[in-house]
């Protein structure tokens, strides 16, 4: 929990900065604090508004005034006033209803409340709905300017700072990889020293971690990054089709073999062919991927011609391939030839750290992708982010961000765009306490599906998209696992 605060804690302030518009800028002096910093005046006395108007200009702050609450909200919505000065007793709108509807559309905007009958009670309810501050009328032009230069020089700090922060950004990206916490940074490293030397390389780590980022990292990296990168997902094909896919065919040696082609390993023959969940592919299949790599041949099916080729093989698998050597599921031969080099790559629960910075590099793509101005999340909206087990990993986080992104009504996402599952957690896994026991993975992923599925009311295709899987990998899980009554459950659902 101390993560997570301390989490929310750096987020909030990062958000914070990312609130601030290019008409910020970075500021050393009080005098040019103050030019730089516009303040918008609302009142429904325009009197009011052009005397209040006259002292802030007067003083060397932007100031503009209206006495139409929905023009200050575009201002706000615009990002062309960083404070607005509204008064409490409007007859259009109120000043509270005005502050939560300006807070909606921007969590990082600063409003004052002013009135001409003070109370206690009222400025308590103000500052707990989120007013910086609230002042009485006559105005203490002293006093607000005080407190205006305060806000002033703290935005001008964090517009120096978001410079800065935008820089470091970039380089938080590593080859389309975004992290930077010290187990995604022991992957640069690995991946930096073998890139040159590898022939077959074992990449392991749960489903949607971005084991296939890294494998386009490594062949990128190599002396053969002008070769072409071949991907085939081993569980989305059953055994003949495989077989087609990565050796080839000659016409006629199968039904619907129409012409002749090439397979994967021809087509990328001279650079890296990756195969993604190799530990679904059956036995026979491994002896057959056992002789490319010992022998560097293939035969196409139908074919009795023997091809030499040169190719960098990835492969990637969410299984503890050991455990699968030992059930007599994979062949050791091939696990040994594959993982003499081997990158594990942390699942997101692993490094929450980077959970922020992967939130702005997904709003940041949707947002152009969406053609929608999102500028950031709101804080509850990033509690619930920082407080999710995240199952599914960085493609679960990414498929939230899109969704939310798509049906986003204002610039920051709020906790209402996130799905149901993490504005209302159902499950919490128990790391320690009284009924804490040691169980072997494959345990912890079965109970974990089994959950997923009865959240999802037996729904395969809701639940593989919640775990961040196709719905092939679930059904091969569920028939393998030979469970009855989730099994039946899902079958009925789907």
């Amino acid at each position: 929990m101390a993560q997570i605060n301390h989490g929310v804690r750096v987020w909030h302030r990062s958000c914070l900065y990312s609130v601030m518009t290019s008409q910020d800028t970075v500021a050393t002096l009080p005098g040019t604090a103050r030019k730089n910093f516009s303040i918008c005046v609302l009142d429904d006395d325009a009197d009011h508004v052009e005397i209040a108007c006259h002292h802030l200009e007067k003083a060397g702050f932007r100031a503009s005034g209206t006495t139409d609450p929905e023009e200050a909200l575009q201002q706000v919505r615009l990002g062309t006033s960083r404070v607005v000065l509204a008064d409490l007793k409007m007859p259009q709108m109120d000043g509270l209803t005005f502050l939560d509807k300006a807070q909606q559309i921007d969590p990082g905007i600063y409003v004052i409340l002013a009135t001409g009958f003070y109370e206690v009670e009222s400025a308590i309810a103000a500052v707990k709905a989120g007013a910086y501050d609230y002042v009485c009328k006559p105005l203490d032009y002293s006093r607000l300017e005080k407190s205006l230069d305060e806000l002033a020089e703290s935005f001008a700090r964090r517009s120096e700072i978001q410079h800065l922060e935008e820089k470091l950004f970039q380089n938080l990206q590593y080859k389309g990889i975004v992290g930077n916490s010290p187990a995604m940074i022991e992957v640069f490293e690995m991946a930096r020293k073998i890139a040159r030397h590898y022939t077959n390389v074992l990449v392991s780590g749960p489903t949607g971690a971005g084991k296939e980022l890294v494998a386009r990292a490594l062949h990128d990296l190599s002396p053969v990054s002008q070769a072409r990168f071949a991907v085939c997902n081993c569980s989305a094909l059953v055994d003949t089709l495989l077989e087609s896919q990565l050796f080839g065919h000659m016409r006629g040696a199968f039904t619907g073999a129409t012409e002749t082609r090439p397979g994967l390993f021809e087509y990328a023959n001279g650079g890296t062919v990756f195969l993604d969940e190799i530990g679904e592919t059956s036995l026979t299949m491994q002896a057959k991927l056992l002789r490319v790599i010992q022998n560097r041949e293939i035969q196409r099916v139908g074919s009795p011609e023997v091809k030499q080729i040169d190719v960098r093989m990835v492969a990637a698998t969410n299984r503890d391939l050991r455990a699968e050597v030992l059930a007599g599921r994979f062949r050791e031969d091939l696990f040994y030839r594959l993982s003499s080099i081997e990158i594990r790559v942390p699942g997101l629960s692993e490094r929450s750290e980077d959970i922020p910075i992967l939130v702005q590099h997904f709003l940041k793509k949707y947002a152009a992708a969406y053609n929608k101005p999102l500028r950031g999340l709101t804080r509850r909206a990033q509690t619930a982010l920082l407080q999710h087990e995240w199952p599914g990993n960085v493609r679960e986080l990414e498929n939230v961000i899109s969704s939310a992104a798509i049906t986003a009504g204002a610039d920051f996402l709020d906790l209402a765009d996130l799905p149901q599952h993490i504005q209302k957690p159902r499950y919490r896994m128990a790391l320690a306490g009284s009924e804490w026991r040691p169980v072997p993975l494959d345990e912890i992923r079965r109970i974990h599906i089994e959950r997923v599925l009865e959240s999802c009311n037996g729904n395969r295709v809701k639940a593989a998209h919640m775990l961040g899987i196709g719905r092939t990998s679930l059904y091969r899980f569920l028939k393998r696992s030979g469970k009855r009554g989730t099994a039946a459950t899902a079958n009925r659902a789907s």
